[in-house]
């Protein structure tokens, strides 16, 4: 296990401070806001410790409202919304400078047996083993700012390869242009039994290129172009068990743009083609003066 998984693991091991009050950190951070996935994942994880062990949650529906500002902790409180026999809700807000900064509703369920179909098919890409890691891709790639080739180059807790263009290679050759990308992701570690954290992990790769789809298609690149971003909201849907120290394939599309937003959606796949997570996301994407 690498310190980035370590620090991560201990970024999601919240301090609970009243109940339903809990209150976690950030890791220092000299280039940019609060990363929107480790809000969703705090939250979540805020969240889960108010719900009885036996309901798995099977959905989230997020909100990022402001920026998060990683000097100081966050905190998240927890509002117990229903406790139902088959469904428990809860909502969570985020607050920073005494304002909320996001806002989550998750939904656990009590496993049911029911009718069963998976139409979408896992897209056929070479093998994770085959690729490049994210810090091989990115080396001497980027013509940026130091601080954004250190940040590329520093050591992350989750293990992305790509099987398609990245959006700096895209926004050198036109080509590459596309608005589709497909990750294999998995953290390199042997990770507890405890599907709650599997599920957390997920919420926090899954912000980490889902904005990056919009972009592919228009040949654009954080640091190499005129661009500001920002996740706006986040919806995930969990289908069914699923380890993330286990290779999974994150297939993700851009199916619309326009009006200084763009919409991404993604599906999460095992190695063996099972279809486990289903993701939505909106991010404001604005075009500013050189």
């Amino acid at each position: 296990m690498n310190e980035a998984l370590k620090e991560l693991l201990d970024l999601l091991d919240l301090e609970q401070i009243e109940l339903d009050i809990f209150r976690g950190r950030s890791p220092e951070e000299r280039i940019q806001r609060v990363f929107g996935g480790q809000v969703a994942a705090q939250a979540l994880v805020a969240a889960g410790r108010t719900v009885p062990d036996d309901r798995s949650v099977h959905s989230l529906h997020a909100y990022f409202i402001r920026p998060g500002d990683p000097s100081i902790p966050i905190v998240y409180n927890v509002e117990r919304v229903r406790d139902g026999r088959s469904f428990t809700t809860r909502r969570v807000v985020a607050i920073q400078h005494g304002k909320a900064i996001f806002t989550m509703s998750a939904s656990f369920h009590l496993f049911e047996e029911g009718v069963e179909h998976q139409a979408s098919v896992m897209p056929a890409v070479p093998g994770p083993e085959t690729l490049a890691t994210f810090q091989e891709r990115t080396r001497g790639l980027v013509g940026a700012a130091p601080e954004l080739r250190d940040w590329l180059a520093k050591p992350r807790p989750v293990d992305a390869r790509y099987a398609s263009p990245l959006t700096w290679e895209a926004h050198r050759d036109p080509e590459l242009r596309s608005a589709r990308t497909n990750v294999w992701f998995r953290y390199h570690a042997e990770l507890p039994d405890d599907p709650l954290l599997h599920v957390v992990l997920a919420a926090y790769a899954s912000d980490f290129t889902l904005v990056d789809t919009v972009l592919l298609a228009h040949g654009m690149a954080w640091g190499a172009s005129n661009i500001v971003g920002a996740s706006l909201d986040h919806a995930m849907w969990f289908h069914r068990p699923f380890r993330t120290d286990d290779w999974l394939l994150y297939a993700q599309e851009s199916p619309w743009a326009g009006g200084a937003r763009g919409l991404a959606r993604g599906e999460m796949f095992t190695a063996s083609g099972d279809l486990v997570v289903s993701v939505v996301q909106e991010a404001m994407i604005r075009v500013t003066k050189p």
